[in-house]
């Protein structure tokens, strides 16, 4: 088995916040990040497709392919965009990194052509990254 790894890295903007709750309320549970103003983070994104190597091409999955399918079904609806407005796949959903990296995950794991989606990883920071494995 072998595990290929794509890098791409984005800017975005969001706020975690429930619209049920007063900002108050939105404060105390979610602390800062839940500026009415939105605050943004620079995402590294590191997507991993597992598999055995094609005899005929030497590869599990050519990563230029894996770029494509990254850049079309992730990096094109969240580059440069706010999340909670802007990201279709991001609907309803309280954008957290674990939410993103699972909804990352749900856009990705049918549109690998060779191997298997294995991991997606997320850096929201330099100190903090948060990974899901379809589990």
């Amino acid at each position: 088995m072998v595990y290929i790894t794509r890098r791409e890295t984005f800017a975005a903007a969001h706020r975690l916040f429930k619209p049920e709750l007063s900002d108050e309320e939105n404060l105390k549970m979610f602390g800062k990040c839940s500026h009415p103003n939105w605050h943004g983070h620079n995402y590294t994104l590191e997507v991993v497709v597992a598999g055995e190597v094609n005899p005929e091409t030497g590869f599990v999955l050519d990563v230029k392919e894996l770029k494509k399918i990254i850049h079309q079904y992730v990096i094109d609806k969240v580059d440069h965009k706010n999340l909670n407005l802007d990201t279709d796949f991001l609907k309803g959903i309280i954008p957290t990194s674990e939410n993103i990296c699972i909804a990352i995950w749900n856009q990705l794991k049918d549109k690998i052509p060779s191997g298997k989606l294995y991991s997606v990883k997320l850096y929201e920071t330099e100190n903090n990254y948060f990974e899901y494995r379809g589990e």
